[in-house]
């Protein structure tokens, strides 16, 4: 039986996987992927939400307000070492995504969002450079695993969006020791829901998803498949990648307070002194 926290994704098609608040049961979070094949496009409209958009492969064109920012992209795989191109949206605009002029590739979108929040019209369109993504590597051993920070709580660009990617080596283990961020309590710890979009490499691997909570009122072990999504409400939610096959995943979080402070399982905790 497929666990409720896990999105399982369409093989084919333009719609690859889609998450709202509605269905994840929660508040902010919302996040889809979509394939553009060359020649085709895709309008949303952002409503009262704020949107990050991501171009995790491909090249595209983005049109907002009639103003066209050209040739976002280029990566072939999400496992390239390289920044993706990243806009974000503010609320009530129309967004026109077309690949580019003479594509040779589908293009890869993903369409993150959360509620527009404080001063949300006061907001403006901003295409991010990939060279300004802060990148960095976290972890030891086989704890290692590589980030990109698209869009970080210390960026002043959204109200409510947090977007990260990060890629885990074979046999390796990522948001680990396990951590969660599911109570107000600063300095300690924020609430903040959480998407994972997970990508194998090769593509016919797997990798395994643990969310869990204290008082294991959850504890779902999920094992996740090429474009699958897992939905994180609350508690701990560690990855690990088999032998074999890469890990990459783009996280989406938002919450109450854009603010990412996380809380180590203690009874895990005690490896970080052994690093």
């Amino acid at each position: 039986m497929v666990s409720p926290l896990l999105a399982k994704s369409a093989p084919t098609g333009r719609e690859i996987v889609d998450v709202t608040p509605e269905r994840a049961g929660w508040t902010h979070v919302g996040f889809r992927a979509i394939r553009l094949q060359p020649g085709e496009s895709e309008t949303v409209d952002t409503g009262e939400r704020e949107l990050c958009l991501v171009v995790l492969t491909g090249m595209v064109d983005v049109t907002i307000a009639g103003e066209t920012y050209a040739n976002l992209g280029g990566r072939a795989t999400v496992f390239e070492d390289k920044s993706p191109a990243a806009v974000f949206v503010p609320v009530g605009r129309t967004v026109t995504i077309s690949t580019v002029p003479g594509a040779a590739i589908e293009a890869e979108i993903a369409l993150c969002t959360a509620p527009g929040g404080e001063n949300a019209s006061a907001r403006e369109v901003r295409v991010i450079d990939p060279a300004s993504m802060r990148r960095s590597v976290r972890g030891k051993g086989t704890n290692t695993r590589y980030v990109c920070d698209i869009l970080p709580h210390d960026d002043p660009t959204a109200a409510h969006l947090l977007v990260v990617e990060v890629v885990t080596p074979a046999s390796n283990s990522s948001s680990y020791p396990p951590h969660k961020h599911d109570v107000d309590q600063l300095p300690e710890e924020t609430i903040l829901e959480e998407t994972y979009y997970h990508r194998l490499n090769p593509p016919q691997g797997f990798a395994f998803q643990r969310v869990y909570t204290d008082d294991r009122s959850i504890d779902e072990a999920c094992a996740v498949e090429d474009h699958d999504v897992v939905m994180v409400p609350r508690g701990y939610h560690p990855v690990t990648a088999p032998h074999g096959y890469d890990l990459y995943y783009l996280n989406v979080m938002a919450g109450p307070k854009r603010f990412w402070v996380f809380k180590n399982d203690p009874v895990h905790e005690w490896m970080l002194a052994a690093q």
